[in-house]
């Protein structure tokens, strides 16, 4: 970034209704925050002390600039935390999984005691199969309650599981199987998409040819296609666990001890291997779906996600479970058979708290209000958005249609790397809209300058994290220069990628990446900002800006446009766009070009891919696509 920039800010503000202040796991903010800032390591000991531990920790933070250790000498297995505790209390009978079909025909429930025991059989047909600690086994399944045994059931006997969303290509596959060595893949004969099954095992078939490191392959068969196995190297999933001795005894396992490797997909290059570990990833994701989401015992939880990305394992799987929620799971994409399917959803199981992507979001703008209003969402409690900076437009749109102007909006602001919830507006406190919020308690962040200077309110600059917490990367797999890439800039900070800006009360507004920063005329515009003053005009569905080489400015804008149902692409429609920017963001901040477009390019965890954008404007190879939806 070669300088700060100015953002225009609006004071706008929702307070929440009177019964969630003051009644909440948090309490208030300010009160909590300044009881981390006193004594952060007793901060995190007293949150690490409401789980089970095999062996107490010995200290709980060693630091030593760029590499933290957490709870050091402490034993410990997750799944003791995610299903022991409560088969052995009072949960034992409780929900813990609802699985929806894609179809809405299908429907399957899992009690704690249920989703226990099925998990120790997994682990044990694992065990059989000569998986040992420290194992590499990959994921590549449909979203079904099976991969969420299996991840378990790795985390059980310390495999370490590498999962791979079940819409990537083989390609994408095989460089994520070589880079883990993984010695098992398990998956599934086929996954269903739109109404469409897709040949899972086929994918694995050819992404294994070269990957000697596979031993075995885990298929669950769950058509009537009647799938063959090869005898010398797959097995059936559900033939391995009627082999299996239904009791396992959890792994113990170090506190720093790996619990799986993430492959990052973004708008960036190569897919990096990040390595969370055991200890400090579940405080992390337990504490903040504890005390960021609110979560009650009769909550009923419905994260959107897929497992594949970290969303999935720490908002659907590791913290909720730890929590003792009741997870609601799903097949379902949000405008299939149509686009009340989610908000059926929402009214048949009774989910209290929704966890989303703007993306969705901005898509139910496009259809309209309609079709939430056909259905009784009363059940909703909190309102949660991830993946991206939830822009005004769509949190408006969220707030009035699906929260009826009452359910908190949790615009959470974290990164695979980071494992948990970094930045948010705490259930009870005021919302911004176009906030992520304030740093959470339990960490410091801040927006600063090129040499990790804060910078003042209304300036942007970029986002740091100015001390370690438990649920942070360890390194990159295979690659830990890469790691201390993360830690060498903006005043040796951990440095995110992206800019931000903060307000006088010490909002954190997501501008947007670093590398999606547009200098024209010397002046630094960013994406995200264009991109919302354009959804924020009646017209439009999504947006996206990339900068183009100009002989004058340096750069000059681009748009890229997707309207919503009832408008049509024309010459006035693409001027009145132009002239409301201008209006909005100033002369600079215009789009020279306007281009319409049916759809955006989307990774599967629904971030839109800029740079495709712009290496087909300029008719270069756009690199790495393997992230790509479709």
């Amino acid at each position: 970034m070669s300088e700060n920039f100015d953002v225009k800010l609006d004071n706008k503000s929702h307070l929440p209704e009177y019964s969630y202040i003051d009644n909440t796991w948090m309490g208030r903010y300010e009160p909590a925050y300044r009881r981390f800032l006193d004594d952060p390591e007793r901060f995190w000991s007293e949150i690490a002390h409401e789980l089970d531990w095999i062996k107490p920790w010995d200290k709980v933070l060693e630091w030593n600039h760029p590499y933290a250790k957490w709870f050091t000498g402490a034993k410990l297995n997750i799944t003791c935390n995610c299903l022991d505790r409560h088969v052995l209390g009072d949960r034992r009978n409780k929900v813990a999984l609802i699985w929806r079909a894609e179809n809405d025909l299908e429907e399957r429930v899992m009690t704690y005691r249920q989703l226990h025991t099925q998990v120790m059989r997994f682990a044990n047909a694992l065990k059989n199969l000569g998986v040992k600690k420290g194992d590499k086994v990959c994921l590549y399944m449909p979203f079904v309650p099976e991969h969420v045994v299996a991840i378990l059931g790795c985390a059980r006997i310390g495999a370490v599981h590498t999962i791979v969303y079940g819409g990537f290509g083989a390609d994408a596959l095989n460089s994520r199987i070589r880079d883990s060595k993984a010695k098992i893949v398990i998956t599934a004969d086929v996954s269903y998409r739109r109404g469409k099954a897709i040949m899972l095992k086929s994918i694995v078939d050819e992404a294994i040819t070269n990957a000697p490191s596979v031993e075995k392959v885990i298929v669950l068969r769950r058509s009537n296609l009647n799938v063959e196995l090869i005898q010398e190297k797959e097995v059936d999933f559900y033939e391995i666990m009627e082999q299996a001795e239904n009791y396992c005894e959890p792994e113990e396992m170090d506190s720093e001890d790996p619990l799986f490797i993430l492959y990052t997909s973004g708008t960036t290059g190569t897919p990096k291997g990040v390595v969370h570990t055991c200890g400090g990833y579940m405080v992390g994701t337990y504490y903040t779906t504890k005390y960021v989401f609110d979560m009650r015992d009769t909550d009923v939880h419905w994260c959107t996600a897929d497992p594949g990305w970290i969303t999935g394992h720490s908002y659907i799987v590791y913290g909720p479970l730890a929590t003792g929620a009741t997870v609601l799971i799903s097949e379902t994409v949000p405008d299939y058979p149509d686009p009340g399917i989610w908000w059926k959803i929402i009214e048949d199981i009774g989910v209290t708290i929704f966890y989303t992507a703007p993306t969705s979001i901005r898509m139910f703008m496009k259809y309209g209000e309609e079709w939430a209003k056909k259905y009784n969402l009363d059940s909703l409690r909190v309102l949660g958005s991830v993946g991206e900076p939830l822009n005004p437009e769509a949190f408006e749109w969220y707030y009035r249609n699906i929260g009826k102007s009452k359910c908190p909006i949790i615009d959470t602001w974290w990164q695979t790397e980071t494992g948990m919830h970094m930045i948010a507006t705490l259930v009870g406190e005021k919302m911004k809209p176009g906030f992520a919020g304030k740093p959470i308690p339990g960490i410091i962040a801040d927006v600063v300058d090129k040499d990790g200077n804060p910078v003042e309110p209304g300036i942007g600059g970029i986002l740091v994290i100015k001390t370690p917490w438990p649920s942070m990367m360890r390194t990159i797999h295979n690659n830990d220069e890469r790691y201390r890439q993360y830690w060498s800039g903006a005043g040796g900070y951990y440095t995110a990628g992206d800019l931000a800006v903060k307000d006088e009360e010490g909002y954190i507004m997501i501008i947007g990446r670093a590398d999606d920063v547009i200098i024209v005329a010397g002046h630094n515009i960013g994406t995200a900002e264009v991109e919302s003053a354009l959804v924020a005009q009646e017209p439009v569905a999504e947006a996206a800006v990339i900068g183009k080489p100009d002989v004058l400015k340096g750069q000059s804008i681009k748009a890229f446009v997707t309207l919503r149902v009832g408008y049509e692409p024309g010459e006035q429609l693409k001027n009145d766009l132009i002239y409301n920017v201008r209006m909005s963001l100033g002369p600079i901040a215009m789009p020279s070009e306007i281009e319409f477009v049916d759809t955006l390019p989307k990774t599967r965890s629904g971030k839109i891919m800029r740079r495709v954008l712009k290496a087909k404007e300029m008719g270069l190879d756009p690199g790495d696509i393997s992230t790509l939806d479709e």
